[in-house]
């Protein structure tokens, strides 16, 4: 509550969700979206839009508490310079750091090679005086749980693109890839 949250790609799959779930434990939110996005990611709660066609975030965004990543190492990098500092910086696209391989159980060959394949990210965190973490994110009932509750109190708004059916799930993953997709993309299996 009260913090500042940089959402990135907010019109995507994990977007959608974050928005809503950010802004409902009273957050203010930026998030990057197309100008054709815009209405959509605003209606989900966004405060902030910035068009990542036109504009860089890094530009445009400063003294914010949390970035959730998703994007690119580059885009990565670029996420630091918003931070204020004791920020912190999560990514969902990676690198995994030593914290995940730790969590996991992970063996010394693993934990050392996660280390070190998260170090420059790590450190140039370390240098900016904010945190770099990564998040697996993977179902979990009781999150699950309480995000259905959130829904069916109308909390949350779920966003769906597309409906695939099974025998289309190859396409249906094709088109996830292009990146274009705008909340969730659902495969039917019946």
């Amino acid at each position: 509550k009260g913090q500042k949250v940089f959402i990135q790609a907010g019109s995507g799959g994990v977007g959608i969700f974050a928005i809503q779930l950010a802004k409902h434990l009273g957050a203010t939110v930026a998030t990057t979206a197309s100008a054709k996005s815009a209405a959509l990611v605003k209606g989900l709660g966004a405060d902030v839009v910035v068009d990542y066609r036109k504009d860089d975030f890094e530009k445009i965004l400063s003294g914010y508490d949390i970035v959730v990543n998703s994007q690119d190492a580059q885009t990565l990098e670029k996420s630091l310079t918003v931070l204020k500092p004791g920020g912190k910086l999560i990514s969902i696209s990676g690198p995994p750091d030593p914290e995940f391989a730790r969590e996991k159980g992970l063996n010394l060959v693993l934990r050392t090679l996660l280390r070190l394949l998260s170090r420059a990210i790590r450190s140039k965190a370390r240098r900016r005086g904010v945190s770099f973490s990564f998040l697996f994110m993977w179902a979990q009932g009781d999150q699950l749980g309480k995000i259905t509750a959130l829904i069916e109190s109308g909390a949350i708004r779920p966003v769906v693109d597309r409906i695939f059916p099974f025998e289309a799930t190859n396409e249906a993953l094709a088109y996830v890839e292009t990146g274009r997709a705008k909340g969730k993309v659902v495969i039917k299996v019946r």
